[in-house]
């Protein structure tokens, strides 16, 4: 595997296919990555809850839970952890359910393990890649983005949302008033083309929609340009 990751990095495997957990922790280990497994989710939420971790790679068929009821439990504690989905079930509904549940990405086994790789550093590089070097709070009416300390503001209070839609936000405001593609928005929060057909993009800006929009189903900072994109808006009325 390509061992072009400098960060020391502590990733949480819940999965209970032991065989597979070791591959990964040995492959991701030549990576200076340092992988703990954990073979259901009880022990996994006692590992969370007792240490820190950078990263948790979520199997979706665990002994004592379904891993989007994990997702679930887990974004519902507050905890904003980066959480990238393994599953062998194939039903695409999986996906789009598991990023409406705050998971950060979502990859199918069998996998390439320089794919895994790469889908972990992208997740993890994401702040420093789309932040910027210049640590700074980006003001838009009532909205604040805070760069520096990932956090939003509406009327000076936090709304939450996982690490991947804060650097979508994120990349959007930077650019306000300019049409972005889907595909490139992946690219800057990801580094990597998204498929023209994927739509999981969506999924992520109708979570920040419901977290920053008086109303979401009506949203006036960000706004889509049928057949283009997104666009955030530059000022509001508001």
């Amino acid at each position: 595997m390509d061992d072009d990751v400098v960060m020391a990095t502590r990733i949480l495997m819940i999965e209970d296919d032991a065989r597979l957990a070791e591959m990964v922790a040995r492959d991701l280990g030549r990576s200076g990555l340092e992988v703990t497994a954990a073979g259901t989710a009880t022990e996994g939420f006692g590992r969370l809850a007792r240490e820190p971790f950078d990263l948790v790679l979520l199997d979706l068929m665990l002994p004592d839970a379904d891993g989007l009821d994990v997702c679930r439990r887990l974004r519902a504690s507050g905890s904003a952890v980066p959480v990238i989905m393994l599953t062998a079930r194939g039903d695409p509904t999986d996906r789009v359910v598991g990023l409406e549940l705050g998971a950060d990405d979502y990859l199918g086994k069998p996998f390439d393990p320089r794919e895994l790789l790469a889908r972990i550093r992208a997740v993890l590089r994401r702040p420093a890649a789309v932040a910027g070097a210049a640590p700074r709070v980006l003001r838009f009416g009532r909205l604040e983005v805070d760069s520096d300390a990932r956090v939003v503001r509406v009327d000076g209070e936090e709304r939450p949302m996982t690490a991947h839609q804060f650097s979508l936000l994120l990349a959007m405001a930077e650019r306000a008033g300019r049409v972005l593609s889907r595909e490139r928005l992946m690219e800057l929060v990801r580094g990597e083309a998204l498929e023209a057909f994927d739509r999981s993009i969506d999924v992520h800006v109708a979570r920040i929609r419901a977290a920053i929009e008086d109303d979401p189903r009506s949203p006036r900072r960000i706004l889509t340009v049928r057949g283009a994109g997104y666009v955030f808006a530059r000022s509001q009325d508001a």
